[in-house]
């Protein structure tokens, strides 16, 4: 399985628990790895035998940016069934990261990662 990756997609959404979240929204970050079959795309130089990571950017962060989650993890599965949409697309793992949680001790980051296929 060949892998395209989009790695660092940001958007500024509303997703969280806390009614400060909601309102304020914030950064989130996406990370997507799709697997696919890409010899064929290469073999003949046509896009339309590969997926056109463009337009998956931007399903991402419209997503992001759209209807409002409690959990990230719900905003994962959402993003990683977007993906699967395209035909090509037999594998995704998609990582969402939430740099700005609402933690009350130092942190770097907090993400969700999760692997879903079409089997």
């Amino acid at each position: 399985m060949d892998r395209v990756a989009l790695r660092g997609l940001r958007a500024r959404g509303h997703h969280g628990v806390f009614p400060e979240e909601r309102e304020r929204g914030q950064t989130f970050v996406v990370d997507v790895v799709l697997g696919l079959d890409t010899r064929p795309a290469a073999a003949d130089d046509d896009l339309t035998k590969t997926v056109h990571y463009g337009i998956v950017a931007e399903e991402v962060v419209a997503l992001v940016g759209g209807d409002p989650v409690d959990l990230i993890e719900t905003l994962a599965e959402r993003i990683a069934a977007a993906c699967l949409r395209h035909e090509r697309v037999e594998e995704v793992e998609v990582c969402v990261h939430k740099p700005e949680a609402p933690l009350t001790v130092p942190f770097d980051d907090v993400t969700v990662t999760i692997a879903r296929s079409r089997v």
